[in-house]
């Protein structure tokens, strides 16, 4: 356990995370290790040991921090509308992803390993923070959608967030894969986050 005020230890742990979130930018899952994140940050490597003891538990510290980041877009749409057309909330929600694209990029690594390699309670963070974003998706239908039942709010719910995990890859496309693509002649239509994200969203609030 780190010694220190509380406050030093939050903001220790947030240095960190930052510093892997910086990295993150131009590297890879695979290509970022503790060393690298410790060679940003204002204190030695070693002590990361202190707050974090693997890699998974740093990227799952930022992406419980992506999902807090998304609960505050979700939950001004509750607070910030009286009414919402159907058109208008996918609208919305598509528009909260938009700004996103790091939490669809953690979606789409192995979320499996990150969580298998992570201590219980930092994997409670994550999964508290998950489950808010669940809870503001089905407080909007709730809010704005009062003749969808129960049984409703819940199949949108568990179609669109596994169709979250595969948004990314389907938008961030490098100038090798659209060349890959070419070559083996497959007609693909590129959309952005939020393109396919409206699409996916309003088939799902179709009456």
């Amino acid at each position: 356990m780190p010694k220190g005020s509380p406050e030093r230890t939050a903001a220790r742990k947030d240095e960190i995370v930052k510093a892997c979130e910086k990295l993150y930018q131009t590297m890879s899952f695979k290509e970022i290790t503790l060393k690298e994140i410790g060679d940003v940050t204002s204190f030695s490597r070693p002590t990361i040991y202190n707050y974090y003891q693997t890699k998974e538990e740093i990227f799952l510290a930022l992406y419980t921090l992506e999902y807090d980041r998304w609960n505050e877009d979700l939950e001004k749409i509750i607070s910030e509308n009286e009414k919402l057309t159907r058109q208008q909330i996918a609208e919305q929600i598509a528009q909260s992803l938009q700004k996103r694209a790091q939490l669809l990029k953690l979606l789409a690594m192995n979320n499996y390993d990150m969580e298998e390699n992570s201590r219980k309670e930092l994997l409670a963070d994550f999964k508290t923070a998950y489950g808010k974003s669940m809870k503001n998706v089905k407080h909007i239908l709730d809010k704005f959608c009062p003749d969808m039942n129960d049984t409703e709010k819940q199949s949108f719910i568990y179609v669109f967030f596994p169709f979250m995990f595969g948004i990314y890859p389907y938008t961030a496309v490098t100038d090798k894969q659209k060349k890959a693509m070419d070559d083996a002649q497959v007609d693909y239509v590129y959309q952005t986050i939020y393109e396919i994200s409206y699409n996916c969203l309003m088939r799902l609030l179709e009456k």
